[in-house]
């Protein structure tokens, strides 16, 4: 009587564990975009090549890039093991790359209209440290077909590395809400500006191309028509219709902005411990932060969504990617939304509102200096202008608008002398400054790593100093600008107290 053994094949997070590959149904989708991408290379070789033997590279090149696309779908697998995730891919060129899982810090989730179309999505999993370059690092993987359900998978797998997480998770009560986006919060896109950034990359992008083709876009009879148009009417109607076009542009697509980064925001608590982040309406991005890597809040109120009493919440937390800014960097918290709503989620996630507590003044010498500097800043660029006019390179009006401007200096200077304000309350240090763009931090004082005090040649014959505080979060650093000596010393020794005491005594001595 013979006996049949069941082997039961390796589990996941074991050191044998399988190998997942992405998903097949990926290549529907990028021989296509590679066909587009390639597509100015290919038709500028068969315009421009005009029977020359060269013309056939931008076939080449679109085989190679399209052959290059599949292969990566057909050849990249990964796996998760006891210690790491490894991950291989190539056919010609063979690539592996494998991450530690005790330093991995994100696992951000993202479904492009390219994935949405199969209900796939992009698992991008990563370890928190800066990439400089366009591509994801070497402390990066980009796993860009996995379904969806998968990367949710990946996600709970990899951030929630506790034994009994799975059986807590079970028992555990459902997710709470703490932040949904508002419809009518869609009043204060128009004074983020977004719109503008679009409208400036826009005519940068026509004006290259028009130089380029040596294209003069007063040729098209719509274009003669509106300049016809203007140089009829008096120069102070022109500016002012002009001014209303663009600010109407700028809000719509402002608007626009808003709805596709920001629609279908949440922000959540899960029964681990994590604080879940999931917006956007065409491409759909989902963030995970873990509490345990929280080192405080920002909020942050650009000029005229300040003057519309809106803000923004930013998370100060180790281990997230930081771009050019918060909101690429995985880091917000709350979108353009009602200044008390940003108070709010910052005191249901630290438990507490340090952002909300009253700030100390700093003394006049700071007044004057922050008014100096500005306005300083303004005369030597008339001062420059001036000296081009002289020379024959400008004309005269642009150093005298810049004259113009001073008042404008000395009144953004008042303000950012109004901005600033600092306090220590509980476990807490919280430091606002700036005008243009206000921020007030709370940074947790256990999250320091010390206390740096500043004092330039100026400062120190005003009797000011700046205190910086280092952190593994957010910014990297956090500075509290021109405060007294005596108080500044004194902030920074209540801080982290007795760190300072050895330079202290020495200065008695």
């Amino acid at each position: 009587m013979s006996s049949t053994e069941v082997v039961s094949p390796p589990a996941e997070g074991t050191q044998d564990a399988p190998w997942h590959h992405l998903d097949r149904r990926m290549l529907l989708i990028r021989p296509v975009l590679d066909l587009v991408k390639s597509l100015p290379v290919l038709l500028g070789a068969l315009l421009f090549g005009r029977g020359e033997p060269w013309q056939w590279i931008g076939l080449v090149f679109t085989v190679i890039a399209v052959f290059t696309g599949v292969s990566h779908v057909l050849t990249s697998r990964y796996r998760i093991t006891e210690s790491q995730v490894e991950w291989h891919t190539g056919l010609l060129l063979r690539k592996q790359r494998a991450i530690p899982r005790d330093r991995i810090r994100t696992v951000d989730v993202t479904s492009e209209p390219k994935h949405r179309l199969f209900s796939l999505a992009a698992a991008r999993i990563g370890t928190g440290r800066h990439s400089h370059g366009k591509g994801p690092g070497k402390d990066e993987l980009v796993l860009d077909a996995v379904t969806i359900a998968e990367a949710q998978r990946l996600r709970t797998l990899l951030l929630h590395r506790k034994a009994e997480a799975a059986s807590e998770e079970a028992a555990a009560p459902p997710e709470q809400l703490i932040a949904a986006v508002d419809k009518r919060w869609l009043r204060y896109a128009p004074f983020t500006l977004s719109g503008l950034a679009v409208v400036g990359a826009a005519v940068g992008t026509v004006y290259h191309f028009a130089h380029e083709l040596h294209f003069d876009p007063i040729q098209f009879s719509l274009v003669q028509v509106v300049v016809g148009h203007f140089a009829d009417t008096p120069v102070w109607l022109s500016l002012v219709l002009a001014a209303v076009g663009l600010l109407v542009l700028v809000s719509l697509l402002s608007v626009g902005g808003y709805v596709l980064s920001f629609w279908n925001f949440r922000l959540t608590r899960e029964p681990a411990g994590t604080l879940h982040v999931r917006r956007g309406l065409i491409t759909t991005r989902s963030v995970s932060i873990e509490e345990d890597r929280l080192r405080g809040a920002e909020i942050r109120e650009p000029l005229p969504l300040r003057l519309a009493g809106g803000a923004r919440c930013v998370a100060i937390a180790a281990g997230l990617r930081e771009g050019k800014s918060a909101d690429k960097g995985g880091s917000l918290l709350l979108p353009p939304a009602p200044v008390r709503r940003a108070h709010e989620v910052v005191a249901e996630v630290l438990g507490e509102d340090p952002a909300a507590t009253p700030l100390t003044r700093h003394p006049r010498r700071a007044l004057y200096r922050r008014i100096s500097r500005a306005v300083l800043g303004v005369l030597l660029l008339a001062a420059t202008l001036h000296g081009l006019a002289w020379l024959g390179a400008l004309p005269d009006w642009p150093w005298q608008v810049a004259l113009v401007l001073v008042p404008v200096a000395a009144l953004v200077g008042w303000d950012r002398y109004r901005s600033l304000g600092h306090a220590l309350t509980g476990r807490y240090l919280v430091t606002r400054s700036g005008s243009l763009d206000r921020g007030t931090a709370a940074v947790r004082c256990a999250g320091l790593t010390g206390i740096v005090v500043e004092r330039s040649y100026f400062q120190r014959r005003a009797g000011l100093v700046t205190l910086i505080a280092p952190v593994a979060a957010g910014k990297g650093k956090y500075a509290v600008l021109d405060v007294g000596e005596a108080d500044g010393l004194a902030l920074a020794d209540r801080a982290l107290p007795g760190l300072l005491t050895p330079f202290l005594t020495g200065d008695r001595r």
